[in-house]
């Protein structure tokens, strides 16, 4: 049988843990194997900003941080399991990346 694997990244962890439990829901729901979800190492991304529009005055800055959530899901492909999980609600935050391995 060939296994799924499903990747999902995001800035918001809230979405994309409600994402994971609706992709694990039905894996469940239709008994296949599910392994997941894995979380994977937050990529924090940094940018310093100068405070001063013109560069006169003091050097105050500014420090904005996105940070990136992942996750990993492996499941069983199953032909109905990939049909309902294909068609899950994603946000507009929320990656997914599916890939199907032997």
């Amino acid at each position: 049988m060939q296994k799924a694997r499903i990747k999902l990244s995001g800035s918001d962890h809230n979405q994309l843990e409600e994402v994971c439990h609706q992709v694990r829901e039905i894996a469940t729901k239709t008994g296949v194997n599910v392994a997941g979800p894995i979380p994977l190492p937050t990529k924090r991304l940094k940018v310093p900003v100068r405070k001063s529009p013109s560069g006169d005055g003091t050097a105050t800055w500014e420090h904005w941080e996105m940070r990136v959530h992942k996750r990993i899901i492996d499941i069983d492909a199953d032909d109905r399991t990939m049909h309902q999980i294909m068609r899950v609600r994603v946000p507009d935050g929320v990656n997914i990346e599916i890939k199907l391995k032997s």
